[in-house]
């Protein structure tokens, strides 16, 4: 029996997208900033101009889901990054809009198999948002990095058993029965 895991590596030029929603930009803008951050460290070219990283600019959360289901059954991506930000306020818009932008990014990832990281800030306040946008972390970051770790275990989950077995996976972590232990919770 094996385990698998996904490694931040970047093997060969893999293609992301980012789906970010306008509504909110001085969050969304933000998180965007942590998440091409991220993937520039781990050796992916986030240029606009370049040819790794697409991005697709939607009104709002609200439209999210559908654009990132559109980018992910293309099958050009390794996986696809939703940024956005549902503020909480005085009415139930909140409640609608955040539950369906889950449902939406949750059904997208399954129906496809393309791994859809669901980058949706969901606070009850602009300074929570702002907070998780970069004045104290930037949660783009981590976006990214689950992005790749997605991707990379997707990879390594679909490589012929022929390879599996001459122990040629790329860069997933293979950790057999007896070489398994928890993951460490420590922060």
């Amino acid at each position: 029996m094996a385990v698998f895991e996904g490694t931040y590596q970047v093997l060969g030029s893999p293609r992301f997208a980012i789906v970010i929603s306008r509504f909110n930009d001085l969050i969304t803008t933000k998180l965007l900033e942590g998440c091409q951050d991220c993937l520039r460290r781990h050796g992916v070219d986030p240029n606009p101009k370049g040819v790794q990283v697409d991005y697709a600019w939607v009104p709002g959360s609200f439209e999210i889901p559908l654009v990132a289901a559109q980018m992910a059954a293309s099958r050009r991506y390794a996986a696809v990054i939703c940024l956005g930000a549902v503020i909480r306020g005085q009415t139930p818009h909140f409640d609608y809009v955040a539950a369906e932008v889950t449902k939406g990014i949750a059904t997208a990832a399954m129906q496809t198999g393309v791994p859809i990281v669901y980058g949706i800030l969901t606070t009850d306040t602009m300074q929570q948002a702002l907070e998780r946008a970069g004045i104290k972390s930037n949660k783009g970051w981590e976006y990214a990095l689950n992005a790749l770790e997605m991707a990379n275990l997707i990879q390594a989950l679909q490589l012929p058993a022929s390879m599996e077995s001459a122990q040629l996976r790329p860069s997933a972590t293979i950790i057999t029965e007896e070489s398994w232990s928890p993951p460490s919770t420590t922060l």
